[in-house]
């Protein structure tokens, strides 16, 4: 089986009710990778999915990096890995031992480089607290508690961010969903949130520089005012957008240096929509 089948399979297994032709644009809302990425690799250029990439699928998805390798029954669950790799590889194997050797046997794909990186993420993260991504005794969160996945993205709130082909995510944080709540956030999904970093000062106020920022990957069109992840002629950002016409939007900076832009709403991708900023501002 490929490893696009293999992918296709677990996204149709966590979502059955996406139908197939929805599996690309699914896969970059929740994994937070460019959907011209995701394309290319049905395309057939499977060369270009990196460990990173593995990473955020296994961890958007609930399963482990081994089973996109190499699996061919239903996609695990994380709960159902540690007591499997017991099995295969003994329960007194380290994760890093389990791991060298499940990328022994199944890993050839992979650049030596990949495997290196691959081995020294779950050394340092033995126990996936911090979402080494390779779910081998990975802790589940708490009943109430949401982990979102800290992506290593700066959208800029000034002049613009060239955005990044694929991201990495550098660790999960973990909040109580009542805090949400609290907040009077709503949001599509808890797996379509993410956290990324403001860059600048535009949004000074609202979202101050390199503030983490959590964001709502489920909201990729217009949905009324409210503080957008956006690119626009190639830059990502973050801006608030108000309808000015039936065809063009305002680029707003909440900083009052800063002028507002008009935009027409075509020539705007919206990637996600920001919801609270880290220290618990709500956007």
């Amino acid at each position: 089986m490929k490893i696009t089948d293999r992918i296709t399979k677990l996204v149709l297994a966590r979502r059955p009710e996406l139908g197939v032709r929805n599996v690309k644009r699914d896969i970059a809302n929740t994994c937070g990778i460019s959907y011209e990425a995701v394309r290319q690799w049905f395309a057939g250029d499977t060369e270009n999915i990196k460990n990173e990439n593995l990473v955020a699928l296994a961890e958007g998805y609930d399963t482990s990096v081994d089973w996109l390798l190499s699996g061919k029954d239903e996609p695990p669950r994380k709960a159902e890995i540690k007591t499997v790799v017991a099995k295969e590889y003994g329960p007194g194997n380290s994760a890093a031992d389990a791991v060298r050797k499940m990328l022994e046997k199944h890993g050839k794909g992979l650049s030596t480089e990949a495997r290196q990186s691959i081995v020294k993420a779950v050394e340092q993260d033995p126990d996936g607290e911090k979402s080494s991504g390779f779910l081998i005794a990975t802790a589940q969160p708490a009943h109430g508690d949401i982990s979102i996945p800290q992506y290593d993205i700066r959208a800029a709130m000034g002049h613009g961010q060239v955005p990044a082909e694929y991201s990495e995510v550098i660790r999960n944080v973990i909040i109580r969903e009542e805090v949400l709540r609290e907040k009077g956030v709503t949001y599509t999904s808890a797996q379509a949130l993410s956290m990324i970093t403001g860059w600048g000062q535009s949004m000074e106020g609202t979202i101050n520089d390199k503030d983490p920022v959590i964001v709502d990957r489920g909201v990729n069109d217009y949905q009324g005012e409210g503080v957008y992840v956006l690119s626009w002629h190639g830059d990502l950002l973050i801006k608030r957008l108000q309808r000015k016409d039936q065809d063009h939007v305002w680029l707003i900076s909440d900083n009052s240096k800063y002028e507002k832009q008009p935009a027409r709403i075509d020539d705007v991708i919206i990637h996600a929509k920001a919801l609270l900023v880290w220290n618990a501002r709500k956007v």
